[in-house]
């Protein structure tokens, strides 16, 4: 349970930083402010330093997914039970609700803030280009983390949480022009709960999105997996 609970409060976190900083930065709306660099670069640093942080804080208890998406790329890569990926979808996602109703109560008590950093598609983005963005992301992002915690893959695990939260930086800086970038269902799910309209109508996006990513990056993987020694 407490494994659950890790993941419950990881996600918490990096929904309560991550998109907490974007609300204080302006991109207070689902639509980004892409045209103002602070705010992207901000926002990427946010992610990516709030998975560090969770990564070096809850990663010995639960591996520090706090994503759906690298949930099931571990899944499928053969590295967990069915039961646990379930139960850390439950929990990643509850965990995200709870860092959006923070954020809300905390935004709708402060004059000139609104919204709680929810995810969407740009101005001038299809459906159709907001969901390949997503999945072309999610499955850098994911085989990034498939890779650096690989056991075959000889690299220094330590440094896995940096690796990773490195990488969502990175994506944060191509894919917030696209969609804001989610990489994450739970991420998504949680703040389009209290923000409604268009980013509650194109939630499916960001869950379809990764998780076909995530599907991609764990066959990619088992492709160049590097043999076992015997």
């Amino acid at each position: 349970m407490k494994k659950y609970l890790a993941e419950m409060v990881g996600t918490m976190v990096l929904v309560l930083m991550g998109c907490g900083v974007a609300v204080s930065l302006n991109c207070h709306s689902n639509v980004a402010d892409v045209a103002n660099a602070g705010t992207v670069i901000g926002t990427a640093m946010a992610f990516g330093l709030s998975v560090v942080a969770m990564a070096y804080t809850i990663g010995g208890i639960s591996g520090c997914h706090i994503n759906p998406a690298i949930t099931l790329g571990v899944f499928l890569s053969g590295r967990m039970s069915s039961k646990d990926a379930g139960m850390y979808m439950v929990f990643q996602t509850i965990g995200a609700i709870i860092g959006a109703a923070l954020l809300w109560v905390l935004t709708s008590n402060v004059a000139d803030f609104s919204g709680t950093g929810a995810n969407d598609l740009q101005e001038g983005v299809s459906l159709v280009g907001g969901l390949l963005a997503e999945i072309i992301f999610t499955c850098v992002f994911v085989l990034v983390v498939l890779g650096t915690t690989s056991k075959t893959n000889g690299a220094t695990n330590n440094f896995a949480g940096l690796a990773i939260g490195l990488s969502l930086i990175l994506v944060h800086l191509v894919c917030i022009r696209y969609t804001g970038t989610s990489v994450n269902p739970a991420r998504s799910i949680g703040p389009a709960l209290f923000q409604g309209g268009s980013a509650l109508t194109n939630l499916w996006v960001f869950v379809v999105g990764p998780f076909v990513g995530a599907v991609l990056a764990s066959l990619i993987w088992k492709v160049v997996e590097p043999e076992k020694e015997a």
